[in-house]
């Protein structure tokens, strides 16, 4: 059965009711017993629980990120020439 909220435009008491989807809306308040009652809707609070999309999409198998590494292209060209300029020369005899 849902909860819905109300609140009196007379004397601003605010409160929530029990009702089936069926039942008609209050309008007497029940402190003033004025019929300016108001149904207020609120944003409802959700709760995620369990291994749902939330937790596993976008993301590594693992749940963290990737711990493959990977060179960058100016790296790799640095490493090049590091390699070429370390070849022994021939030395003149």
């Amino acid at each position: 059965m849902p909860i819905y909220t109300y609140r009196c435009e007379s004397c601003g008491v605010q409160f929530e009711e029990h009702q089936h989807y069926t039942d008609p809306p209050l309008t007497a308040c029940p402190e003033c017993g004025e019929e300016t009652l108001r149904k207020l809707y609120l944003p409802v609070g959700i709760v995620f629980k369990g291994s749902g999309f939330y937790s596993t999409d976008h993301r590594s198998p693992s749940g963290q990120t990737s711990t493959k590494k990977t060179d960058s292209p100016a790296k790799a060209e640095s490493t090049e020439v590091k390699a070429t300029s370390n070849e022994t020369k021939p030395t003149e005899a």
